[in-house]
């Protein structure tokens, strides 16, 4: 199955009010718990998601959700990819690639020198781990607050200045 093109995919800040939004980002956080111990789960609530550090945006096609994503500001160099998700009848179509490539897109106009994120380290994970590979993240320590965990892979991007 090829990737699908959205001719005409929009995405854009977010407030997090929807009930879209906020159905999907329940399912994420309902996911994250299921496939991860407790101790591991690192994704962000609502609450957490309007912090001044976390720009979010959605990604949508006239009138229907597709996914979403957020940047996190970890200094004014190091930016991180958080609460990356798309629903589930449009994954594998090339959503997740769209938003990815906006955030580091965004993360370079923010003069970020280094993009990073967490994700798991279970087969759940693998499709996100190899996304993250093929926009150049290699694997990484733990940044910001992370510990070493067996159930988190941490990954980063260099993004070389303009």
């Amino acid at each position: 199955m090829g990737v699908f093109v959205w001719t005409a995919m929009q995405i854009r800040v977010d407030d997090l009010a929807g009930p879209e939004i906020r159905a999907l980002l329940e399912e994420h956080l309902r996911h994250m718990h299921e496939v991860s111990p407790p101790q591991s789960v690192h994704a962000l609530d609502i609450a957490k998601l309007r912090r001044p550090d976390v720009t979010f945006w959605t990604a949508w096609s006239p009138g229907e959700l597709l996914g979403c994503g957020a940047l996190r500001e970890l200094s004014p160099r190091h930016g991180e990819v958080k609460s990356m998700r798309t629903v589930a009848a449009h994954r594998g179509r090339g959503v997740a690639a769209a938003l990815l490539e906006h955030l580091i897109t965004k993360a370079r106009r923010r003069s970020y020198e280094r993009l990073s994120l967490e994700t798991g380290s279970q087969p759940a994970f693998a499709p996100a781990r190899r996304l993250y590979q093929r926009f150049g993240f290699l694997g990484c320590a733990p940044f910001g607050d992370y510990v070493e965990d067996p159930n988190s892979v941490f990954m980063t991007l260099r993004l070389p200045a303009a």
